[in-house]
């Protein structure tokens, strides 16, 4: 099954926390389902003094979110849609906004 979101995709959060917020995906993580998004979804932990850190202290960083909870970025309206497919006169497949028959890949 070919990926609907790639790392590098601008991608707008439909639920959750941080819904309207829009961010790059930075990582894909298919076999959970998952994706970074940069800046969305910030968590801290608190962590004991290690060797490689040897202070410890809190850390902050993105977690990963649903896939179904994120949603692309039409590039014609700058609005969310979903992602479809479409093969090309040359055979190429290729991912397309559904919206507006934009194709996504460059």
């Amino acid at each position: 099954m070919a990926a609907k979101i790639k790392k590098g995709d601008t991608v707008v959060i439909i639920a959750g926390k941080d819904k309207g917020k829009k961010g790059q995906v930075t990582r894909v993580v298919p076999t959970e389902g998952k994706v970074i998004v940069s800046g969305v979804n910030v968590v801290k932990r608190h962590t004991k003094p290690t060797q490689e850190n040897p202070d410890g202290g809190i850390r902050t960083f993105e977690a990963a979110i649903a896939v179904s909870n994120v949603s692309m970025i039409d590039p014609s309206s700058d609005k969310p849609t979903r992602v479809g497919f479409k093969t090309l006169k040359d055979g190429k497949k290729v991912r397309v906004a559904t919206k507006s028959g934009e194709v996504l890949d460059v």
